[in-house]
């Protein structure tokens, strides 16, 4: 029922303007407003709280489907969610989840977390030097971030930020940046290949000043709260590539279908049915990977290594199956007029954000390795 809905929507208000979105860079904030009465701006925020409340299998499937629609939209729809809801749920104070939860919700506002740093992508360990120095009753934040999705649009920006230069993973805390503060500068939205409609922009904290009810969480935690953030992360994204590589499925069966050589239509040409086959194939074992996982998480299971073998399988089958559909398309698939051409550009992302598919074959071994004493 929860998947059906989510389709119908999508299927009115978001799929039909994906293109628009992706030309104009702009997200659709008629699509964000209508979002909030269906309970998918506050995805795992408590009842109690104005959220729906739902579990992470239904979190896996609503986002899927939002990819299916439009990848732009779902990024900063997951990325809201997972990065810059989730964590205020999860370790905010009351005092901060009655601050900031109504306007994350209202469909007016999108949510952001900032952890990558133009020398700070994979190594997050020893990479982040943006720091935050304590001074009277708060800290005083310089440095800078790259790559962070939704800023723009956020009232408030979750930050990991160097506390203690000399403590290793134990000298990182997460703190509740305003976008209002003085000394924060938001840069303009990067030119990419792909997902365009979502916002991805560079920070600058110059002497910016917050209060010591920033902090999110307990002091000397920031590491660890990214470690968990980014392994419930990884689920959304493999649900996000799920739902690109369903799109440009379905886009090329159909395609297939139609076209016609040798006398008969392209789907009944041996080459062509192979890869559906192999993508029906693919796109159900990612599938079932990224359920896996849920399932996992929500039955307080260790999940970090199925979160990484789901993000890793989905975000390479998406690679596989929008290369093929383009393969089916011929000509007309490197071609604008067609959805798969601005598919194809989308997914390239998946192996890349989250960790990319090199990180997550690193998680993966040492797990196993681990499993084997």
């Amino acid at each position: 029922m929860w998947q059906r809905a989510v389709r119908d929507f999508c299927e009115g208000e978001v799929k039909p303007y994906a293109q628009e979105v992706d030309e104009t860079g702009q997200i659709r904030w008629e699509a964000i407003r209508k979002m909030r009465d269906i309970g998918l701006l506050g995805l795992e925020v408590p009842e109690a709280y104005g959220g729906a409340e739902m579990d992470t299998l239904g979190v896996a499937i609503a986002i899927e489907e939002l990819g299916r629609a439009c990848g732009s939209t779902a990024l900063s729809i997951s990325a809201h969610n997972g990065l810059g809801v989730v964590p205020i749920v999860r370790w905010g104070t009351e005092a901060q989840k009655s601050q900031y939860l109504p306007k994350l919700l209202s469909g007016e506002h999108l949510g952001a977390l900032a952890l990558t740093e133009p020398g700070a992508g994979s190594d997050l360990a020893g990479g982040v030097q943006t720091s935050a120095v304590r001074s009277g009753n708060g800290w005083v934040i310089d440095g800078s971030k790259a790559w962070i999705t939704n800023p723009g649009l956020a009232p408030v920006i979750n930050v990991l930020l160097r506390t203690d230069r000399e403590a290793g993973t134990s000298g990182f805390s997460m703190m509740l940046v305003p976008t209002d503060s003085a000394g924060l500068t938001i840069h303009p939205p990067e030119k990419k290949m792909g997902l365009r409609g979502s916002p991805t922009q560079m920070l600058s904290f110059e002497g910016v000043h917050v209060g010591a009810d920033a902090l999110l969480g307990k002091e000397g935690q920031g590491f660890a709260q990214t470690m968990m953030t980014l392994d419930n992360g990884r689920i959304s994204i493999g649900a996000l590539s799920v739902g690109l590589a369903q799109a440009a499925f379905e886009e090329a069966v159909n395609y297939a279908k139609q076209r016609r050589a040798f006398g008969k239509p392209i789907a009944e040409h041996q080459a062509i049915q192979w890869m559906i086959a192999d993508a029906a194939l693919e796109i159900d074992a990612a599938r079932l990977l990224v359920y896996r996982a849920a399932w996992m998480k929500d039955h307080d299971r260790d999940y970090t290594k199925a979160a990484a073998m789901a993000k890793l399988k989905a975000s390479e089958v998406a690679e596989k199956v929008c290369h093929n559909a383009i393969q089916i398309h011929g000509s007309y698939g490197y071609s604008r007029e067609f959805p798969v051409e601005r598919i194809y550009r989308d997914q390239r992302l998946m192996t890349i954000g989250e960790g990319t598919s090199e990180i997550q074959r690193l998680v993966i071994a040492r797990r196993v390795l681990k499993e084997f004493g």
